[in-house]
Protein backbone atom coordinates (compact mmCIF):
# COMPACT_ATOMS: atom_id res chain seq x y z
CA UNK A 1 0.00 0.00 0.00
CA UNK A 2 1.70 3.14 -0.81
CA UNK A 3 0.51 1.78 0.64
CA UNK A 4 0.56 -1.22 2.96
CA UNK A 5 2.96 -2.58 5.42
CA UNK A 6 2.19 -5.82 7.17
CA UNK A 7 -0.50 -4.30 9.36
CA UNK A 8 -1.42 -6.61 12.20
CA UNK A 9 -3.79 -5.69 14.95
CA UNK A 10 -6.15 -6.68 17.73
CA UNK A 11 -7.14 -10.21 18.70
CA UNK A 12 -10.77 -9.41 19.37
CA UNK A 13 -13.07 -8.65 16.48
CA UNK A 14 -14.63 -5.22 16.40
CA UNK A 15 -18.19 -4.55 15.33
CA UNK A 16 -18.40 -2.85 11.94
CA UNK A 17 -19.96 0.27 13.46
CA UNK A 18 -16.98 0.64 15.77
CA UNK A 19 -14.38 0.11 13.06
CA UNK A 20 -14.40 3.69 11.81
CA UNK A 21 -13.54 4.91 15.27
CA UNK A 22 -10.41 2.77 15.55
CA UNK A 23 -8.92 3.29 12.09
CA UNK A 24 -6.54 5.97 13.22
CA UNK A 25 -5.50 3.87 16.19
CA UNK A 26 -4.73 0.96 13.91
CA UNK A 27 -3.02 2.55 10.94
CA UNK A 28 -2.73 6.29 11.62
CA UNK A 29 -4.70 6.96 8.49
CA UNK A 30 -4.34 9.83 6.06
CA UNK A 31 -6.84 12.25 4.64
CA UNK A 32 -7.18 12.73 0.87
CA UNK A 33 -4.29 14.54 -0.76
CA UNK A 34 -6.22 17.73 -1.46
CA UNK A 35 -6.96 18.33 2.23
CA UNK A 36 -4.51 20.25 4.40
CA UNK A 37 -2.47 18.20 6.83
CA UNK A 38 -3.82 18.20 10.36
CA UNK A 39 -1.84 19.64 13.23
CA UNK A 40 0.82 17.08 14.08
CA UNK A 41 2.85 16.58 17.27
CA UNK A 42 6.40 17.83 17.52
CA UNK A 43 8.54 14.94 16.17
CA UNK A 44 11.19 15.14 18.91
CA UNK A 45 8.53 14.61 21.56
CA UNK A 46 7.42 11.36 19.87
CA UNK A 47 10.87 9.76 20.00
CA UNK A 48 10.28 6.28 21.51
CA UNK A 49 13.30 6.69 23.77
CA UNK A 50 11.96 9.98 25.11
CA UNK A 51 8.57 8.34 25.64
CA UNK A 52 10.14 5.31 27.31
CA UNK A 53 8.39 2.83 25.02
CA UNK A 54 9.28 -0.83 25.65
CA UNK A 55 11.90 0.03 28.24
CA UNK A 56 12.28 -2.15 31.32
CA UNK A 57 11.76 -5.87 32.03
CA UNK A 58 8.82 -5.87 31.69
CA UNK A 59 8.05 -2.38 30.45
CA UNK A 60 5.26 -0.51 32.26
CA UNK A 61 1.79 -1.37 30.98
CA UNK A 62 1.25 2.09 29.48
CA UNK A 63 4.59 1.89 27.66
CA UNK A 64 4.12 -1.60 26.24
CA UNK A 65 3.57 -2.02 22.49
CA UNK A 66 1.43 -5.01 21.48
CA UNK A 67 -0.39 -6.30 18.45
CA UNK A 68 -3.33 -7.68 20.36
CA UNK A 69 -4.57 -4.35 21.68
CA UNK A 70 -3.76 -2.33 18.57
CA UNK A 71 -0.98 -0.27 20.14
CA UNK A 72 1.59 -1.50 17.59
CA UNK A 73 -0.27 0.51 14.93
CA UNK A 74 -1.12 3.56 16.98
CA UNK A 75 1.12 6.63 16.69
CA UNK A 76 3.52 7.31 18.39
CA UNK A 77 3.98 3.60 19.22
CA UNK A 78 4.67 3.07 15.52
CA UNK A 79 7.94 4.95 16.02
CA UNK A 80 9.05 1.85 17.92
CA UNK A 81 7.11 -0.93 16.19
CA UNK A 82 8.23 -0.11 12.63
CA UNK A 83 11.78 -0.92 13.72
CA UNK A 84 10.81 -4.06 15.65
CA UNK A 85 8.42 -5.93 13.36
CA UNK A 86 10.09 -9.31 13.80
CA UNK A 87 9.32 -9.12 17.51
CA UNK A 88 5.63 -8.67 16.72
CA UNK A 89 4.71 -10.76 13.65
CA UNK A 90 5.62 -14.10 12.01
CA UNK A 91 8.32 -13.71 9.38
CA UNK A 92 10.30 -15.49 6.66
CA UNK A 93 14.03 -14.77 6.34
CA UNK A 94 15.69 -13.54 3.15
CA UNK A 95 19.14 -15.01 3.64
CA UNK A 96 22.17 -12.81 3.01
CA UNK A 97 24.34 -15.81 2.15
CA UNK A 98 27.76 -16.72 3.47
CA UNK A 99 29.92 -14.13 1.70
CA UNK A 100 31.53 -11.04 3.16
CA UNK A 101 29.62 -7.78 3.27
CA UNK A 102 30.31 -5.48 0.36
CA UNK A 103 32.11 -2.27 1.35
CA UNK A 104 30.32 1.03 1.79
CA UNK A 105 33.16 3.55 1.71
CA UNK A 106 32.63 6.92 3.34
CA UNK A 107 33.17 10.50 2.20
CA UNK A 108 31.13 12.55 4.66
CA UNK A 109 29.54 15.79 3.59
CA UNK A 110 27.63 18.35 5.63
CA UNK A 111 24.12 18.33 4.24
CA UNK A 112 22.09 19.49 7.24
CA UNK A 113 22.21 23.17 6.28
CA UNK A 114 21.24 22.73 2.61
CA UNK A 115 18.23 24.96 2.01
CA UNK A 116 15.34 24.38 -0.34
CA UNK A 117 11.72 25.34 -0.84
CA UNK A 118 8.90 22.90 -0.28
CA UNK A 119 6.14 22.54 -2.86
CA UNK A 120 4.13 25.06 -0.85
CA UNK A 121 6.98 27.57 -0.97
CA UNK A 122 8.16 27.17 2.64
CA UNK A 123 11.91 27.60 3.19
CA UNK A 124 13.48 24.66 4.99
CA UNK A 125 16.83 22.97 5.60
CA UNK A 126 17.51 19.31 4.93
CA UNK A 127 17.86 18.68 8.67
CA UNK A 128 14.50 20.33 9.29
CA UNK A 129 12.93 18.26 6.53
CA UNK A 130 14.12 15.01 8.11
CA UNK A 131 12.73 15.98 11.49
CA UNK A 132 9.44 17.29 10.14
CA UNK A 133 8.77 14.06 8.23
CA UNK A 134 9.42 11.83 11.28
CA UNK A 135 12.51 10.21 9.79
CA UNK A 136 13.82 7.10 11.58
CA UNK A 137 16.89 6.56 9.40
CA UNK A 138 18.45 8.18 6.35
CA UNK A 139 21.49 7.15 4.29
CA UNK A 140 22.78 9.22 1.37
CA UNK A 141 25.18 7.65 -1.13
CA UNK A 142 27.05 9.68 -3.73
CA UNK A 143 29.11 7.80 -6.28
CA UNK A 144 28.79 4.71 -4.10
CA UNK A 145 30.09 6.35 -0.93
CA UNK A 146 28.16 7.22 2.20
CA UNK A 147 28.23 10.98 2.41
CA UNK A 148 25.58 11.37 5.09
CA UNK A 149 23.57 9.22 7.48
CA UNK A 150 21.50 9.85 10.58
CA UNK A 151 19.31 7.81 12.89
CA UNK A 152 16.46 8.86 15.14
CA UNK A 153 14.25 7.16 17.71
CA UNK A 154 14.39 3.38 17.38
CA UNK A 155 16.36 3.43 14.12
CA UNK A 156 19.97 2.29 13.72
CA UNK A 157 22.45 0.72 11.33
CA UNK A 158 21.75 -2.78 12.69
CA UNK A 159 17.99 -2.38 13.02
CA UNK A 160 15.74 -3.69 10.20
CA UNK A 161 12.84 -1.35 9.48
CA UNK A 162 9.53 -2.00 7.77
CA UNK A 163 9.93 -1.03 4.12
CA UNK A 164 6.18 -0.97 3.51
CA UNK A 165 5.45 -0.66 -0.23
CA UNK A 166 9.10 -0.42 -1.17
CA UNK A 167 8.48 -4.18 -1.13
CA UNK A 168 6.51 -3.86 -4.34
CA UNK A 169 9.55 -2.61 -6.23
CA UNK A 170 11.48 -5.73 -5.22
CA UNK A 171 8.62 -7.90 -6.49
CA UNK A 172 8.43 -5.94 -9.74
CA UNK A 173 12.18 -6.23 -10.22
CA UNK A 174 12.09 -9.99 -9.66
CA UNK A 175 9.27 -10.29 -12.21
CA UNK A 176 11.26 -8.26 -14.75
CA UNK A 177 14.34 -10.42 -14.09
CA UNK A 178 12.36 -13.59 -14.72
CA UNK A 179 10.99 -12.04 -17.91
CA UNK A 180 14.52 -11.20 -19.06
CA UNK A 181 15.48 -14.84 -18.42
CA UNK A 182 12.57 -16.09 -20.51
CA UNK A 183 10.89 -17.66 -17.47
CA UNK A 184 7.98 -15.22 -17.40
CA UNK A 185 6.01 -13.84 -20.33
CA UNK A 186 4.67 -10.33 -19.63
CA UNK A 187 2.30 -10.41 -22.62
CA UNK A 188 0.69 -13.65 -21.43
CA UNK A 189 -2.58 -13.74 -19.57
CA UNK A 190 -2.32 -14.00 -15.80
CA UNK A 191 -4.22 -17.27 -16.05
CA UNK A 192 -1.30 -18.90 -17.87
CA UNK A 193 0.41 -18.93 -14.48
CA UNK A 194 -2.56 -18.68 -12.15
CA UNK A 195 -5.56 -20.55 -13.57
CA UNK A 196 -7.12 -20.10 -10.13
CA UNK A 197 -7.81 -16.47 -11.08
CA UNK A 198 -9.83 -17.24 -14.22
CA UNK A 199 -13.11 -16.10 -12.63
CA UNK A 200 -11.55 -13.17 -10.79
CA UNK A 201 -10.81 -9.59 -11.85
CA UNK A 202 -7.56 -10.90 -13.36
CA UNK A 203 -9.14 -13.43 -15.71
CA UNK A 204 -8.61 -11.26 -18.82
CA UNK A 205 -5.56 -9.30 -17.60
CA UNK A 206 -2.00 -9.70 -18.80
CA UNK A 207 1.04 -10.05 -16.60
CA UNK A 208 2.34 -6.72 -17.94
CA UNK A 209 -0.85 -4.97 -16.86
CA UNK A 210 -0.34 -6.36 -13.37
CA UNK A 211 3.32 -5.28 -13.34
CA UNK A 212 2.33 -1.70 -14.22
CA UNK A 213 -0.87 -1.56 -12.11
CA UNK A 214 -3.22 -1.14 -15.06
CA UNK A 215 -5.87 -3.46 -13.65
CA UNK A 216 -9.61 -2.88 -13.43
CA UNK A 217 -10.30 -4.48 -10.06
CA UNK A 218 -12.90 -3.59 -7.45
CA UNK A 219 -10.61 -2.77 -4.56
CA UNK A 220 -10.38 0.38 -2.50
CA UNK A 221 -7.31 1.33 -0.52
CA UNK A 222 -9.05 4.25 1.20
CA UNK A 223 -7.96 3.76 4.80
CA UNK A 224 -10.58 6.21 6.02
CA UNK A 225 -13.42 3.99 4.74
CA UNK A 226 -14.16 1.06 7.11
CA UNK A 227 -15.93 -0.74 4.25
CA UNK A 228 -12.99 -0.51 1.85
CA UNK A 229 -11.63 -3.80 0.54
CA UNK A 230 -8.29 -3.05 2.15
CA UNK A 231 -9.75 -4.21 5.47
CA UNK A 232 -10.93 -7.53 4.03
CA UNK A 233 -7.46 -7.97 2.55
CA UNK A 234 -5.85 -7.34 5.93
CA UNK A 235 -8.16 -9.79 7.67
CA UNK A 236 -7.43 -12.46 5.07
CA UNK A 237 -3.70 -11.97 5.57
CA UNK A 238 -3.98 -12.25 9.34
CA UNK A 239 -3.25 -8.56 9.73
CA UNK A 240 -6.55 -7.72 11.41
CA UNK A 241 -8.80 -9.58 13.85
CA UNK A 242 -11.55 -11.80 12.52
CA UNK A 243 -13.58 -13.06 15.49
CA UNK A 244 -15.36 -16.33 16.17
CA UNK A 245 -18.09 -15.72 13.57
CA UNK A 246 -15.71 -14.79 10.73
CA UNK A 247 -16.24 -16.92 7.62
CA UNK A 248 -14.22 -14.94 5.08
CA UNK A 249 -10.90 -15.77 3.40
CA UNK A 250 -7.99 -16.56 5.73
CA UNK A 251 -5.02 -16.34 3.34
CA UNK A 252 -3.84 -13.94 0.66
CA UNK A 253 -4.57 -16.60 -1.94
CA UNK A 254 -8.18 -17.05 -0.84
CA UNK A 255 -8.73 -13.30 -0.92
CA UNK A 256 -7.24 -12.80 -4.39
CA UNK A 257 -9.37 -15.42 -6.13
CA UNK A 258 -12.55 -13.65 -4.97
CA UNK A 259 -11.70 -10.18 -6.35
CA UNK A 260 -14.18 -8.81 -8.90
CA UNK A 261 -13.57 -6.76 -12.01
CA UNK A 262 -14.37 -3.05 -12.11
CA UNK A 263 -13.42 -1.15 -15.25
CA UNK A 264 -11.21 -2.10 -18.16
CA UNK A 265 -7.71 -3.50 -18.17
CA UNK A 266 -4.76 -1.53 -19.46
CA UNK A 267 -6.28 1.96 -19.70
CA UNK A 268 -5.48 3.73 -16.44
CA UNK A 269 -3.02 3.46 -13.59
CA UNK A 270 -4.61 2.42 -10.32
CA UNK A 271 -2.41 1.89 -7.30
CA UNK A 272 -3.76 -1.20 -5.55
CA UNK A 273 -1.74 -3.46 -3.29
CA UNK A 274 -3.57 -6.58 -4.44
CA UNK A 275 -1.84 -6.21 -7.82
CA UNK A 276 1.50 -6.65 -6.07
CA UNK A 277 0.18 -9.72 -4.27
CA UNK A 278 -0.97 -11.20 -7.58
CA UNK A 279 2.43 -10.46 -9.13
CA UNK A 280 4.18 -12.06 -6.15
CA UNK A 281 2.03 -15.17 -6.70
CA UNK A 282 2.92 -15.19 -10.41
CA UNK A 283 6.62 -14.83 -9.60
CA UNK A 284 6.48 -17.74 -7.17
CA UNK A 285 4.56 -19.93 -9.62
CA UNK A 286 6.90 -19.10 -12.52
CA UNK A 287 10.08 -19.64 -10.49
CA UNK A 288 8.92 -22.51 -8.31
CA UNK A 289 10.37 -20.74 -5.28
CA UNK A 290 9.05 -18.80 -2.31
CA UNK A 291 9.40 -15.05 -2.51
CA UNK A 292 11.93 -15.05 0.34
CA UNK A 293 14.09 -17.75 -1.27
CA UNK A 294 13.90 -16.19 -4.73
CA UNK A 295 14.87 -12.74 -3.47
CA UNK A 296 17.76 -14.26 -1.54
CA UNK A 297 18.99 -16.30 -4.49
CA UNK A 298 18.68 -13.64 -7.18
CA UNK A 299 19.49 -10.43 -5.31
CA UNK A 300 20.08 -10.38 -1.56
CA UNK A 301 22.85 -12.98 -1.36
CA UNK A 302 24.67 -11.22 -4.22
CA UNK A 303 24.55 -7.71 -2.76
CA UNK A 304 27.01 -8.41 0.01
CA UNK A 305 24.28 -7.55 2.48
CA UNK A 306 25.30 -7.33 6.11
CA UNK A 307 22.05 -8.79 7.41
CA UNK A 308 19.24 -11.09 6.42
CA UNK A 309 16.13 -9.23 5.33
CA UNK A 310 12.73 -10.66 6.22
CA UNK A 311 9.12 -10.72 5.08
CA UNK A 312 6.03 -10.60 7.25
CA UNK A 313 3.88 -13.63 6.37
CA UNK A 314 0.23 -14.70 6.61
CA UNK A 315 -1.18 -17.71 8.47
CA UNK A 316 0.18 -20.23 5.94
CA UNK A 317 3.58 -18.58 5.59
CA UNK A 318 2.82 -16.55 2.46
CA UNK A 319 5.05 -13.50 2.26
CA UNK A 320 3.38 -10.11 1.93
CA UNK A 321 4.53 -9.04 -1.51
CA UNK A 322 2.60 -5.81 -1.15
CA UNK A 323 4.44 -4.44 1.86
CA UNK A 324 6.01 -7.02 4.15
CA UNK A 325 9.74 -6.59 3.56
CA UNK A 326 12.03 -5.37 6.36
CA UNK A 327 15.70 -4.44 5.85
CA UNK A 328 18.49 -2.46 7.45
CA UNK A 329 19.24 0.99 5.99
CA UNK A 330 22.72 0.06 4.72
CA UNK A 331 21.47 -3.05 2.94
CA UNK A 332 18.62 -1.17 1.30
CA UNK A 333 21.21 1.39 0.19
CA UNK A 334 23.26 -1.42 -1.38
CA UNK A 335 20.21 -2.42 -3.41
CA UNK A 336 19.60 1.19 -4.44
CA UNK A 337 23.24 1.57 -5.48
CA UNK A 338 22.96 -1.61 -7.57
CA UNK A 339 19.96 -0.14 -9.40
CA UNK A 340 21.76 3.20 -9.87
CA UNK A 341 24.74 1.37 -11.35
CA UNK A 342 22.60 -0.37 -14.00
CA UNK A 343 22.35 -3.60 -12.05
CA UNK A 344 26.01 -3.88 -11.04
CA UNK A 345 27.65 -3.82 -7.62
CA UNK A 346 31.40 -4.19 -7.11
CA UNK A 347 31.75 -5.17 -10.76
CA UNK A 348 29.17 -7.98 -10.58
CA UNK A 349 26.07 -7.87 -12.79
CA UNK A 350 23.33 -8.79 -10.31
CA UNK A 351 20.32 -7.44 -12.20
CA UNK A 352 20.32 -7.40 -16.00
CA UNK A 353 21.07 -3.97 -17.41
CA UNK A 354 18.02 -4.28 -19.66
CA UNK A 355 15.79 -4.72 -16.60
CA UNK A 356 17.07 -1.52 -15.01
CA UNK A 357 16.80 0.37 -18.31
CA UNK A 358 13.18 -0.70 -18.71
CA UNK A 359 12.37 0.60 -15.24
CA UNK A 360 14.21 3.89 -15.77
CA UNK A 361 12.41 4.49 -19.07
CA UNK A 362 9.13 4.39 -17.18
CA UNK A 363 5.61 3.51 -18.21
CA UNK A 364 2.79 5.32 -19.98
CA UNK A 365 2.54 8.86 -18.55
CA UNK A 366 -0.98 9.23 -19.96
CA UNK A 367 -2.21 6.20 -18.05
CA UNK A 368 -0.52 7.47 -14.88
CA UNK A 369 -1.99 10.97 -15.18
CA UNK A 370 -5.51 9.56 -14.92
CA UNK A 371 -4.83 8.68 -11.27
CA UNK A 372 -4.55 12.38 -10.39
CA UNK A 373 -1.43 12.41 -8.21
CA UNK A 374 -1.03 16.13 -7.55
CA UNK A 375 2.48 15.80 -6.09
CA UNK A 376 3.71 13.64 -9.01
CA UNK A 377 2.92 15.53 -12.23
CA UNK A 378 4.51 13.98 -15.30
CA UNK A 379 5.47 10.77 -13.51
CA UNK A 380 4.78 7.19 -14.60
CA UNK A 381 4.92 3.67 -13.17
CA UNK A 382 6.87 0.70 -14.48
CA UNK A 383 7.56 -2.72 -12.97
CA UNK A 384 6.28 -1.40 -9.64
CA UNK A 385 8.70 1.53 -9.59
CA UNK A 386 7.74 5.24 -9.63
CA UNK A 387 9.51 7.16 -12.40
CA UNK A 388 9.79 10.97 -12.27
CA UNK A 389 10.94 11.72 -15.85
CA UNK A 390 12.66 14.79 -14.42
CA UNK A 391 15.85 16.30 -15.83
CA UNK A 392 17.96 13.78 -13.89
CA UNK A 393 15.85 10.72 -14.68
CA UNK A 394 15.16 10.08 -10.99
CA UNK A 395 13.00 7.14 -9.98
CA UNK A 396 11.80 5.75 -6.67
CA UNK A 397 10.53 2.89 -4.57
CA UNK A 398 7.93 4.32 -2.17
CA UNK A 399 5.99 3.19 0.89
CA UNK A 400 3.55 4.67 3.38
CA UNK A 401 4.69 6.56 6.48
CA UNK A 402 7.83 7.73 4.66
CA UNK A 403 9.77 4.77 3.23
CA UNK A 404 11.85 5.70 0.17
CA UNK A 405 14.60 4.64 -2.16
CA UNK A 406 15.36 7.69 -4.31
CA UNK A 407 17.73 7.10 -7.22
CA UNK A 408 19.12 9.98 -9.28
CA UNK A 409 21.33 8.52 -12.05
CA UNK A 410 22.53 11.91 -13.31
CA UNK A 411 23.67 13.00 -9.84
CA UNK A 412 25.01 9.50 -9.04
CA UNK A 413 22.86 9.67 -5.92
CA UNK A 414 20.93 7.19 -3.80
CA UNK A 415 18.87 8.25 -0.79
CA UNK A 416 17.33 5.65 1.50
CA UNK A 417 14.91 6.92 4.11
CA UNK A 418 12.84 5.06 6.68
CA UNK A 419 10.14 6.91 8.58
CA UNK A 420 7.19 6.62 10.91
CA UNK A 421 5.10 9.62 9.92
CA UNK A 422 1.76 9.72 11.76
CA UNK A 423 -0.08 9.97 8.42
CA UNK A 424 0.20 7.06 6.04
CA UNK A 425 -0.15 8.66 2.62
CA UNK A 426 2.81 10.09 0.74
CA UNK A 427 1.09 13.33 -0.34
CA UNK A 428 1.81 14.61 3.17
CA UNK A 429 5.56 13.96 2.85
CA UNK A 430 6.13 14.43 -0.90
CA UNK A 431 5.87 18.25 -0.79
CA UNK A 432 8.84 18.25 1.58
CA UNK A 433 11.04 15.30 0.69
CA UNK A 434 10.90 15.43 -3.11
CA UNK A 435 12.25 19.02 -3.33
CA UNK A 436 14.73 18.17 -0.58
CA UNK A 437 16.08 15.18 -2.49
CA UNK A 438 16.37 17.19 -5.72
CA UNK A 439 18.25 19.96 -3.92
CA UNK A 440 20.65 17.49 -2.27
CA UNK A 441 21.31 16.01 -5.71
CA UNK A 442 22.18 19.39 -7.20
CA UNK A 443 24.37 20.27 -4.21
CA UNK A 444 26.38 17.07 -4.50
CA UNK A 445 26.82 17.56 -8.24
CA UNK A 446 28.38 20.94 -7.51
Amino acid sequence: MNNIAGHRVMRRAMPRMAAAGVLAAILTISAPAQQPAPQLPEPAKTDPNVLGLMQGFPPPADKTVRLGDGTAWKFPMTRWSFSHMRELVPTAAVARGAGAASPLPRAERELDAIRFQTMSGEAMTFAEALAKTYTDAVVVLHKGRIVYEKYFGAGGTERPHAAMSVTKSFVGTLAAMLAADGKLEPSALVTKYLPELERSAYGDATVRQVMDMLIGVKYSENYADPNAEIWAYLRAGGMMPTGADYNGPRTFYDFLVALKKEGDQGVAFGYKTVNAEVLAWIVKRASGKSLADLLSERVWSKLGAEHDAYFAVDSVGTESGGGGLNTTPHDLARFGETMRNNGKLDGKQIIAESVVADIRNGGDKGHFAKAGYRTLPGWSYRNMWWVSHNEHGAYMARGIHGQNIYIDPEAELVIVRFGSHPIAANPFTDPIVLPAYATVAKSLME
